[in-house]
Order: C-alpha cells, then structure tokens, then sequence
C-alpha cells in the first residue's frame, strides 16, 4: 500500500514516551534542549516584522521561478557583507533549507546515489536522502583538542555513484567550522570525481571567535559546483517564516547548466509565497537586533557552563566554535539514552542523547545554549550533581 521510503519505525522510542508522560502529568521540566529562538525570551521587532508582511504588491501575482527579485538582491547583499559579490541569479529562494536539500539532491542524483554527510550530524539528513530515494554514506568528524574532518576516512569511503559530499558549516552539534586547508582537500576530490559540494550554512552567523582559518562562506567557491544553504530561520531567529535560499556557484559550464535545470525544478513548485518574498529584506534586517541577543545568550550560557566544570568534576564539554549547541562528555558507564533518561525522571531534566547525533561512542549529551539562564543554570546544577552522585 505505502512506498519502501516511508516505511519508518513510527513507535516512539522509551525516552520520547518518558518525556510525553511526564508532560501529560503536568510536572515542571527543565529543557535544556529548547533551541526555538520564538520560545527563549528574546525581544522581537514585533512591528517591524508585522509590517513587512502587509506590503499591497502581495495582492498581485507575479511569479518567478528563483523567487522575486529584491528578495534575492536582499540575499545578496547579505553576503556582500561578507565580501562576497554573488549575481541574483545565482540564488534560488526557497520555503525551508529542507526543500533546498530536496531540489539538490533531484538535480544531482538519481535513485542509489549517494551524498556523504559528517557523523556526528543532524538525523535530517538521512530523511531527507530517503524521501528523494538516494542514500547517506556518512564521513567521520574526529576530535582531538577540537573537531576536524577525517579526510582519509573520507576519501576511502568514496564510491562510484557518490555525488555530492554534504558540509555542515558550523556543524550542529559540534559546532565545528570547515577549515581552509580542508575545503582544498574537498575540493580536490571533487574535481577528480566530478563530485559537487553542498553547505549548509544556517549558523555561519553564530561564530564564537575569529578564526582566519576558517571558510568565510562556501558561497564563494568556485572551484567545484557548490551550492550553499542558509534562510532565516536561524540568520533573524524566525523559523516560522518558513524561508531559506540556495545559491550556486562552480565553473563556468557547470553553473550554467545547473541554473537551467534548477529553474525548472523551482518553477514546477513555484513554492514561496510571494507576501514573504516581498517581506524577505526587511526580515533579513531585523537579524542586527537579534544577533546580538543571541550571542550574548551563547556566550554568557557558556561561560557559565565553563565555570559550573571549572572544578574537578566527572562531566566536561567539548570545545564548540559555533552555533548554538553544546556537547557534553559524561562516563561511559550508561548509555547516552540511560543518561538522558535519569536526568528525566529522576531530575526533570531534558537533554538530547548523542545517539540522536549518530556520535560513535558512548559518553555524550547535547545541550542547547539558547535556553534562558536560570533554567540552565539549575539543569546544569541538576547534571552534574547526578553524574557526580553515579560515579
């Protein structure tokens, strides 16, 4: 009856049904997984955003497959900013950076293929490969002092059918940005395969240091085909918004041919509405009061995680270079899943457990730097004295 693509395991798993009872009684929880920016006390320009969505242009239907002009003129000063001199052209508008993924993986792959991902990673991705009946070959991330991409590894896990590798830039949960010297190795091995990047880049704004070691932007790339990701869900905190974008760049062959086909596939959805669109640049705008509410919680919610395992203490972090999340490192002697589930029911705690992350090894849970200060405080307070008390 239903197609071999949807065929998931539709039970939730115990944590999930632990948490959903405990809900259902009503029990006062600390979550210390909440990451929507509409749910952690930040002050909105609630006018501002109100207006941009009353614009009368709405009221008339014009219709164009990359998405109305200014709203991609608005995308490219964005990244102008940067540096970075980008032709409208180039950029595709886009309702989510799920729907960018989507309209990729159809240009580049057909059903089998494969698109490599980073592990530890997002759980999206592998959705998103299925729904478009192509498969995940996932790469290691190692960490040593910090997080780099093992390019060895890499490289041996390449295979005939392999299109694109997938870059998370920084990478959610670690946090870790692509490094330049590993953005020449990528791109050396997509020349030789004749292989495409794709980065997704919705945190780039969320840097917690300069580092001239860093990518800028992967929207500068023209060495291979590369298509960069980013929206406003995470640049302005609005993810109800339901905007993102793509843009394009590579060899001169390669980028005209993949902004023909790609106009096809846009105007076949003709997906954005065009109230958003017309409200894109002034909702892009509103990102320069929001950022910096949102570093500040970052930082500040760090640094006080660094001074709760200042002492000698059984749980540490992981270093973190950006983005909004925090890994934490606990004794190996639960799983992650048992860790998360005391902390649950026996803390009023939430954490995600590294699994959910795909991390290799046991030991890990995941934290985000988002929510408001004194419930991570006590949640923090309420880890550490567990483990403290397990070990």
């Amino acid at each position: 009856m239903f197609a071999s693509r949807t065929n998931w395991q539709l039970t939730p798993n115990r944590l999930s049904r632990e948490i959903e009872e405990l809900r259902r009684k009503g029990l006062p929880l600390l979550d210390l997984t909440e990451s929507n920016p509409t749910r952690c006390g930040f002050v909105f320009d609630e006018q501002g955003i109100l207006n941009a969505l009353a614009n009368p242009q709405a009221l008339s239907y014009t219709p164009d497959p990359r998405g109305l002009l200014p709203a991609r003129q608005a995308v490219a000063g964005y990244y102008a900013e940067r540096g970075i001199t980008l032709d409208p052209r180039q950029i595709f508008l886009t309702t989510s950076t799920s729907e960018a993924y989507s309209y990729v993986f159809r240009l580049l792959a057909d059903p089998g293929d494969a698109i490599l991902v980073p592990q530890p990673s997002y759980p999206l991705f592998e959705f998103l490969a299925g729904l478009n009946d192509v498969r995940i070959i996932p790469y290691p991330l190692i960490y040593d002092q910090g997080w780099q991409i093992d390019l060895a590894m890499l490289e041996k896990r390449l295979e005939a059918g392999a299109r694109a590798i997938l870059l998370v830039h920084p990478n959610n949960p670690t946090g870790s940005f692509v490094r330049r010297r590993e953005l020449a190795e990528l791109l050396d091995f997509c020349q030789r395969r004749d292989m495409a990047l794709v980065a997704d880049e919705v945190f780039a704004d969320y840097s917690l240091a300069v580092d001239p070691q860093r990518v800028v932007t992967h929207a500068a790339v023209t060495e291979a085909l590369t298509f960069t990701l980013s929206g406003l869900s995470k640049i302005s905190a609005l993810p109800q918004m339901k905007l993102a974008w793509l843009v394009v760049n590579g060899p001169a062959r390669l980028l005209r041919s993949s902004l023909a086909r790609l106009e096809i596939i846009t105007d076949t959805y003709l997906s954005l509405s065009a109230p958003l669109a017309l409200a894109l640049p002034a909702l892009l705008d509103t990102r320069r009061t929001l950022l910096s509410q949102l570093r500040e919680r970052v930082g500040s919610n760090l640094q006080l995680l660094d001074a709760r395992l200042a002492v000698d203490q059984p749980v540490s972090r992981l270093e973190v270079e950006g983005g909004w999340y925090a890994v934490l490192r606990l004794p190996a002697i639960r799983t992650d899943e048992e860790w998360a589930l005391e902390l649950a029911c026996k803390d009023s705690v939430l954490v995600h457990p590294g699994h959910f992350f795909d991390f290799g090894a046991e030991g890990h849970l995941v934290i985000s730097l988002l929510t408001e200060r004194e419930v991570f405080e006590e949640g923090l307070a309420r880890i550490v004295n567990r483990v403290a008390n397990s070990t």
